[in-house]
């Protein structure tokens, strides 16, 4: 298969896929006969395709996409124009110390926020997808540990956490980790940002696949 026509298939898949598709799956894609420079090369070379559209392909934390540009929000918000859900302060501060400090517990974040934890706030975030128990802490009680997940990544627009936006005041975003066996990424850092301006009231509108025929 030549360079054009494996283009070709990549990015047939990827506008019909309805989920962010990994690199494995586009090696099972190919049989195994493209390696990952390869593919890679092929994506790079479809991003370019396709710049200046109204679509683009991005790499998020669990794999490649194609979503609408943040410029056509406007314009596609008149086909849905009732109002995403928003989020309390309260809830934004947790997922910003769970974002930049991971792993926490309830007891870390009560500590720097000064007040405490209330459940639906917890519950708020796991039920959106955006925070997971990993494991618990080797303390009395054994406090569950709280990260952040690859869908959290996804809802942003990221492919890591390095890509979190820069703390007030020259601190730095969490630093990038090996990407782990499950569906979470954990990292570490030391400030709180709150998280208003970066987390979106919904995830970007990703290309949906196309009507397929019944049988």
């Amino acid at each position: 298969m030549d360079t054009t026509e494996a283009k070709r298939v990549l990015e047939t898949a990827l506008l019909c896929a309805q989920q962010p598709m990994s690199p494995r799956d586009m090696k099972a894609l190919f049989e195994d006969q493209l390696e990952a420079p390869q593919i890679r090369d092929l994506l790079e070379g479809l991003q370019q395709d396709w710049a200046g559209r109204g679509v683009e392909l991005v790499e998020l934390a669990s794999g490649w996409r194609f979503q609408s540009r943040g410029d056509m929000r406007h314009f596609l918000d008149r086909l849905h124009p009732e109002k995403p859900p928003r989020y309390s302060r309260a809830v934004m501060e947790t997922l910003a110390i769970i974002a930049y400090r991971q792993p926490v517990t309830r007891g870390d974040i009560e500590d720097i926020r000064g007040v405490t934890v209330a459940t639906p706030i917890v519950k708020q975030l796991e039920d959106r997808g955006w925070i997971e128990v990993i494991g618990h802490r080797e303390a009395p009680g054994r406090p569950a540990l709280y990260a952040t997940t690859r869908q959290f990544l996804d809802d942003l627009g990221l492919s890591g956490l390095q890509e979190l936006p820069m703390l007030d005041g020259g601190g730095l975003a969490p630093q990038a980790l090996p990407p782990p066996a499950d569906d979470l990424l954990s990292g570490s850092e030391q400030a709180l940002l709150p998280l208003d301006a970066a987390v979106p009231t919904e995830p970007a509108t990703s290309t949906p696949p196309p009507d397929t025929p019944n049988p």
